[in-house]
């Protein structure tokens, strides 16, 4: 069992923001550059117990993805990756926070295609503002790297000169502003 880690959190509920926060990733293209993109519908929430600790839960509408390519957005969307026709929400639990000097370690199970699998994101924890009139303020940025292939994403598109296409790390980026529920 992981000990109790407070964060400054007060007690309670903060529902992630989506109008001022980003989930964003970016995978190896063709051997030498990186695509970049983003999810743009999420949700979340991190609920922090009496003593301190958070839980976090968090999904994503795959369907949402935007690498500002129609085309390939699409076939992100397909069979060939997502399938988001028959699993549309990849979804993220917490299981555990740990410290890792000024940084959060933030355990938890990762459910993308139907695959659940641990992760475990760095967080940097920004700090609470008072907000502006609507409630206290939280902000944070995690990053992670998934290896795609754990979650059934293992379509290769060999390049005649050695490697694939797509890569198979892709790191996961999140600017994260949550607001404390009354």
């Amino acid at each position: 069992m992981t000990a109790a880690v407070s964060t400054g959190l007060s007690t309670g509920t903060w529902a992630i923001d989506p109008v001022h926060s980003t989930i964003g990733f970016s995978v190896r293209h063709l051997m030498v550059s990186k695509v970049r993109g983003s999810f743009d519908t999420f949700s979340g929430a991190i609920t922090v117990a009496e003593d301190g600790t958070p839980s976090v839960t968090a999904e994503i509408a795959v369907d949402s993805i935007n690498t500002r390519n129609e085309q390939r957005d699409a076939h992100l969307k397909s069979a060939d990756y997502f399938d988001a026709e028959n699993h549309p929400v990849a979804t993220f639990t917490s299981t555990g926070v740990r410290t890792n000097g000024d940084t959060y370690l933030i355990d938890g199970d990762f459910t993308l295609k139907g695959i659940t699998k641990p992760v475990t994101l760095e967080v940097e924890f920004n700090g609470v503002n008072p907000g502006m009139g609507h409630g206290e303020v939280a902000g944070a940025e995690a990053l992670v790297v998934l290896n795609r292939k754990d979650f059934g994403i293992d379509l290769d598109m060999p390049l005649e000169t050695g490697g694939t296409v797509v890569g198979d790390k892709v790191t996961i980026t999140l600017e994260i502003e949550a607001l404390k529920q009354a």
